[in-house]
């Protein structure tokens, strides 16, 4: 139920906000992390609302992913809880497969989210025990505040697209897009493009442009773990999750190095050069995942896509990289990464760290103090979203029914909540 907040005398008028008090928790995302934390309140009875600043649910798979992808490990260790996905679905199932999967998982557990509503703040009043979140609907841009007991953060690590500051790049002339708007090679062809970065992304971007009769360059600055993304037909992540079951982490690294090496070779003389700390450690440590190979490998050392040091400046039409050497160049992709969005609008300090990640490690990263919790922010992928979902669900759970068990009580301490609230 809507209400009027308050009124308060301005020079031209009068300005009018409405709030609402949510009955369960606000949860600030309709991605998979979000979706999967809705289902499982729901699993234990528990409502919610969904906020979402973009019309459609997985707005990061729906409107900033190329056509081409799929997801990058079998599908058993990418379903969100209580859902499989279909057997006939492939072991990697494509974008529109996945989108498919979301919105068919949204469906069954009646999951309607708020679109259009982007959070502008959010803070926890003491007084009253509750959050104050602060959103922009719509076109118009109304005004609207929700009050709740519980704020769950399902923005995830990939809420802002990251675009580096490089010298002269503004004069460069031709077109720059993040990888977030590139959609397909198809038309790039016949230009030579300038891929910078080679994570998961610009690897397949520049795959990508190769396929569709491009001249991809792709920047790698620092060294980099490329694996197969299978070795004899079994998934190389599916075999790290196997070993890591019964062998110390220093060792399974050591195994996917040596069966990485029987497979694609010595890919330094390539240009990537391997990091000194092994795949596992480092994604565990610095949260920098390896690139798991679809083909982008044979691409390099067939000549079909060069790999080139880092940049120095661009000028029109053309980069100097830190060699010396100058390229001419028709478009840029910036496949630099992205970054969570967290800092801009929660105002707190204790539970997040500047970079929009909980402080906490994983596995206890997901629950702060006053009813904060986090989702999808373990760099785990979806099978760390969804152990957080879980998670949360399981621990709102438990207060919500130990609340419903005296229902006087609760709509006493309610109303003497919002007496507070009301006094702002």
């Amino acid at each position: 139920m809507e209400n009027l907040f308050r009124l308060v005398d301005q020079d031209q008028g009068f300005f009018q906000r409405k709030w609402t008090l949510v009955n369960g928790p606000l949860i600030v995302g309709a991605g998979p992390s979000g979706l999967a934390t809705a289902a499982c309140l729901r699993e234990q009875g528990v409502p919610s609302v969904v906020l979402e600043r973009a019309e459609c649910i997985a707005s990061l798979w729906q409107k900033r992913a190329y056509d081409r992808l799929k997801l990058h490990l079998p599908k058993q260790f990418c379903q969100l809880p209580k859902v499989p996905f279909p057997e006939d679905f492939p072991e990697y199932p494509t974008k529109k497969q996945f989108i498919e999967y979301l919105e068919s998982y949204a469906k069954r557990f009646d999951i309607n989210p708020k679109f259009n509503e982007c959070v502008q703040s959010a803070r926890y009043d003491e007084t009253s025990g509750f959050w104050r979140v602060k959103t922009v609907r719509g076109s118009n841009k109304a005004e609207f505040e929700y009050i709740c007991r519980w704020l769950v953060v399902a923005t995830g690590e990939n809420a802002e697209s990251v675009v580096p500051d490089i010298d002269g790049l503004a004069d460069f002339g031709g077109e720059v897009i993040h990888a977030s708007e590139y959609k397909s090679g198809e038309k790039f062809k016949g230009q030579n493009v300038l891929v910078v970065g080679c994570g998961n992304s610009g690897m397949e971007v520049s795959l990508d442009l190769a396929n569709h009769n491009a001249s991809p360059s792709m920047v790698v600055r620092s060294s980099v773990h490329v694996l197969p993304r299978e070795v004899l037909g079994k998934s190389t992540f599916e075999l790290a999750v196997l070993m890591m079951k019964w062998l110390p982490l220093w060792l399974v690294d050591m195994i996917l190095l040596i069966l990485t090496w029987l497979v694609l070779g010595n890919i330094e003389k390539y240009g990537l050069k391997r990091p000194l700390m092994g795949p596992l450690e480092l994604k565990n440590s610095k949260g920098k995942t390896p690139v798991l190979d679809i083909g982008a490998l044979e691409k390099i050392k067939s000549g079909d896509i060069q790999v080139v040091p880092g940049i120095k400046r661009f000028s029109r039409g053309r980069v100097e990289l830190v060699n010396g050497e100058k390229l001419d160049v028709d478009s840029v992709v910036l496949a630099t990464g992205y970054r969570s969005n967290v800092p801009a609008w929660l105002q707190e300090g204790e539970f997040f760290s500047k970079n929009g990640f909980p402080k906490a490690p994983f596995p206890n990263g997901w629950k702060g103090k006053g009813g904060l919790y986090a989702v999808g922010f373990t760099r785990r992928g979806l099978s760390g979203a969804s152990s957080d979902a879980i998670n949360i669900a399981q621990d709102i759970g438990k207060a919500w029914k130990q609340e419903n068990k005296q229902p006087k009580k609760r709509t006493i301490a309610c109303h003497r909540r919002c007496i507070s609230l009301s006094q702002f």
